[in-house]
């Protein structure tokens, strides 16, 4: 280590680690020439007309990728639309009904690119609890129409970066720090493993931002390809390092940590089988990599997550801060299996949403608009989500300050670096411990080579 120093701009998630990302200028420049073709594909809507400002309905757009092989939310975009016709039964936003329109964005920097593209040519006033990982490739667009982003699921580093951009939660940054920091006071040997990428790379900064902010030292990092279809041979590698005895731990477990994305259940399924010989070693992750549906689909209470610590971004989905969002399931989806309580992506675009109401409800009768949206949010209003997250409220560019927050390691649109532990009980998702950790301090201090 050299001293602290700001994360790279090439840091994403674990999530992206498969990809390459384009220019950003170029795409900028393409963005503005394309911003008004005519478009397709894969996309739907609840019935409205395309009025985006004035007195007619309020248009937004919702997207996320569907029938891929690789990462799938038809829960977010399917939510939103549940989330329209419940609103609207209640009489709209001041008395002005919403219209939502949805995209697949099929988890590829083409389909992104159209979806935002489609968002500008419908004159949407927000792109809202969406899902992609090619911030890159849709940003571009948004950014040249003026269309903020709201609450999309934190996967790419431009959501903490575009002036655009209005998260909801701190991405995989703030989970594999808050895991690092719950972890050094409960782990023995801490070993991680994760894709042997660029991406890659950025994982063991985070995590070790965590241990050693805890007084922890930093963790074993195991390597391993990203597209492998099996994991013997890293499972073992990962066992023998976190089960050797470390005096200054005393009798603590050691705790494997896999950050593979959706390359993590494969993982388990090869570390269910070569961890028998180990049965002291713990297993702890974040959330995206495994969420309840992960945990039921492996067996439940018999499965491999059992025991595992699992940071996330918000409050066990049996909490009653979800039961609002439970009651519009109930209401407008009930039996649409694609919406699960549970499922992070379903959570993050029912808190995108509450920001979004609240930002137009304090337009009053004024107008509707993508500018109007962006004022109201870059004017400090102070969103409360029924402590499903802290008081949520962004800065604008005049405020940017290398001194400021999060913005001296990259991330000056992270407002909100809080995380909960849970621990998997019973084959259910419990919390750990009450309340939130809040890891703004543990970002700051992370290294870089």
């Amino acid at each position: 280590m050299t001293g602290r120093r700001r994360i790279r701009s090439t840091f994403r998630s674990t999530f992206l680690h498969r990809h390459h990302r384009p220019v950003r200028a170029t795409a900028l420049a393409a963005g503005a020439l394309v911003a008004c073709a005519a478009l397709t594909a894969g996309c739907g809507v609840v019935p409205g007309t395309t009025a985006g400002s004035g007195g007619g309905p309020i248009k937004v757009m919702t997207w996320a990728p569907s029938d891929t092989e690789a990462t799938n939310k038809p829960g977010m975009p399917a939510f939103a639309r549940a989330y329209a016709r419940w609103i609207n039964s209640k009489g709209g936003i001041n008395g002005r009904r919403l219209t939502v329109l949805t995209c697949n964005e099929h988890n590829d920097a083409v389909s992104a690119a159209t979806c935002a593209r489609r968002a500008v040519k419908e004159n949407v006033v927000a792109v809202v609890g969406s899902y992609s990982q090619y911030g890159n490739s849709f940003f571009p667009p948004l950014e040249g129409a003026g269309i903020p982003y709201i609450g999309g699921y934190g996967v790419t580093n431009d959501e903490f970066t575009s002036p655009l951009s209005y998260p909801v939660n701190g991405g995989q940054p703030t989970l594999l720090a808050g895991l690092g920091k719950e972890l050094a006071a409960a782990c023995g040997n801490v070993t991680l493993v994760r894709p042997d990428t660029i991406a890659g790379d950025e994982l063991p900064i985070l995590l070790d931002s965590g241990l050693t902010t805890g007084g922890h030292r930093v963790a074993s990092d195991v390597r391993a390809a990203d597209d492998a279809t099996e994991y013997s041979a890293q499972s073992t590698k990962a066992l023998d390092s976190a089960a050797v005895d470390d005096p200054a731990r005393g009798a603590k477990q050691g705790c494997v940590v896999p950050a593979l994305g959706d390359r993590t259940s494969t993982f388990m399924d090869s570390f269910r089988r070569a961890r028998e010989e180990y049965p002291a070693v713990r297993t702890a992750m974040a959330m995206g990599s495994v969420d309840q549906t992960v945990i039921d689909a492996s067996g439940g209470a018999s499965g491999p997550y059992e025991g595992s610590y699992i940071t996330g971004w918000y409050p066990v989905e049996s909490d009653a801060r979800w039961d609002a969002m439970k009651k519009v399931i109930s209401a407008e989806a009930f039996g649409d299996n694609r919406i699960d309580s549970a499922d992070a992506g379903v959570q993050t675009t029912w808190i995108a949403y509450t920001v979004f109401e609240k930002a137009v409800e304090s337009l009053g009768g004024g107008e509707v608009s993508a500018d109007s949206v962006r004022g109201a949010l870059n004017d400090g209003l102070k969103i409360s989500t029924g402590g499903l997250t802290p008081t949520l409220r962004w800065p604008t560019r005049d405020t940017w300050s290398s001194t400021d927050d999060l913005a001296s390691v990259g991330f000056p649109r992270l407002v909100n670096a809080h995380v909960t532990l849970q621990v998997v009980r019973q084959g259910q998702l419990v919390s750990a411990r009450e309340g939130f950790t809040d890891v703004t301090r543990t970002l700051r201090n992370a290294d870089v080579d």
